[in-house]
């Protein structure tokens, strides 16, 4: 089963754990709707779609409010130390939470105990703490885009806000990015890198280029790197290896923003509703 980790931006919503499941443009928790817009829910309808195109279960979510504070991380990162260590996900993708280097280690020390340690996939915001934490190769799958990568390619950034500018000098490409991040232990086994071309690499470089189709104005909308960490844990979840999951699930992204016909104004499900049709392509479907 997939495992997803996240936040809402809803300041009373408490630690909730279960199956989540999408109904029109809301996940379902319980007595809870919350609509798809970016962020955390938007990575899970995206995931629900690829797991139901896959015949997978839906995953099974843990979810809290956080405006940005920390208060509902610090309780989210509580329920993980007390009770992650007690499941079996073959995937656990974690989304964005404050950085807490203290927390985020128990929480790893914890994940470590599992009866089989699954595929653990971080976005953008979570791998923010664990490359602070020094703990970026734990994890099997890095999502960033171009300038989210910079931070793990700058060794003395404690944080992202402090990444030097030379590093994000856009003179600095993308694979020198990459073998930056490695070279200093900053990176995942493999980077799933979204941008204007989407990378799929590992300390040995560059394995998968993704460039097509080309959809400019999906640029300024938000989610979007959302829906490809749901689609690719699901991937992997599915029994996909990470490189190619990674690949797949970069192109299926790309088909699902060009068959939605995208203008400044689309919303985020508008793709996500496509991800169906996006993989029926992807995998050859009659």
């Amino acid at each position: 089963m997939l495992g997803i980790v996240g936040t809402i931006p809803i300041e009373d919503f408490p630690v909730t754990t279960g199956i989540v499941l999408l109904e029109g443009d809301c996940i379902v928790m319980g007595d809870n709707r919350i609509s798809v817009h970016r962020g955390t829910p938007a990575m899970i309808a995206a995931a629900i779609e690829t797991l139901k195109y896959k015949n997978k279960t839906n995953p099974f979510c843990y979810l809290v409010g956080d405006i940005g504070n920390g208060k509902g991380c610090r309780r989210l990162y509580k329920e993980l130390e007390d009770n992650i260590a007690k499941t079996s996900f073959k995937t656990l993708a974690l989304h964005y939470f404050q950085p807490d280097v203290d927390l985020f280690k128990k929480v790893i020390r914890e994940i470590d105990k599992m009866p089989k340690r699954p595929v653990l996939v971080a976005d953008a915001g979570f791998m923010y703490v664990a490359k602070m934490a020094g703990d970026a190769s734990f994890f099997d799958l890095f999502t960033p885009d171009a300038g989210e990568l910079a931070y793990l390619a700058d060794e003395k950034a404690p944080h992202p806000f402090y990444t030097r500018g030379f590093i994000l000098h856009e003179d600095n490409q993308v694979p020198d990015l990459i073998q930056r991040a490695y070279q200093h232990n900053n990176a995942a086994k493999y980077l799933l890198v979204k941008g204007e071309k989407d990378y799929v690499a590992n300390k040995d470089g560059i394995l998968e280029i993704i460039d097509n189709p080309v959809e400019e104005i999906l640029e300024p909308i938000g989610g979007t790197g959302d829906t490809l960490t749901g689609i690719v844990s699901a991937l992997i979840c599915s029994g996909m290896d990470i490189k190619t999951a990674s690949a797949k699930a970069a192109l299926v992204n790309r088909l699902a923003g060009f068959y939605a016909k995208p203008t400044p104004a689309t919303q985020i499900y508008e793709i996500i509703k496509e991800i169906p049709r996006a993989l029926g392509e992807v995998f050859k479907d009659k």
